[in-house]
């Protein structure tokens, strides 16, 4: 098993700054590939962004690139996801997944967090 514990959500004015955290453990052997999915209230989970260790490349959803950077400590098993020029249509629950290959689809991924709250002020 891995467990995922995302922190560093909150309140953001638009054009403002917030970088999540995703620590993970267990058998983080299974983590090759990490992701960041969001999903505002009556909306389905979108693939936000994602990056996979042994290649070292990552993905990002089309409503954010250019402002949101994902990156991976693989000493401290954590990913991170910066979010720059935030927009109110950025306001969801934001959950960190893992799995051995990964994808760009919630169906990719076998491991969940139990998500952080943002929410972005006009």
């Amino acid at each position: 098993q891995v467990q995922l514990v995302e922190s560093g959500g909150g309140l953001a004015q638009a054009g403002g700054s917030l970088r999540l955290s995703c620590a993970a453990s267990g058998r983080t052997f299974r983590s090759d590939a990490m992701g960041w999915f969001r999903q505002a209230p009556g909306k389905e989970r979108e693939f936000v962004a994602a990056t996979w260790r042994g290649s070292g490349r990552a993905s990002y959803g089309d409503p954010v690139k250019g402002r949101f950077s994902i990156s991976r400590d693989n000493a401290k098993n954590t990913v991170y996801l910066q979010m720059n020029s935030l927009k109110p249509e950025d306001t969801a629950v934001y959950y960190c997944a893992a799995d051995w290959s990964g994808g760009l689809t919630p169906a990719d991924y076998h491991y969940w967090g139990q998500g952080t709250q943002v929410t972005v002020s006009s």
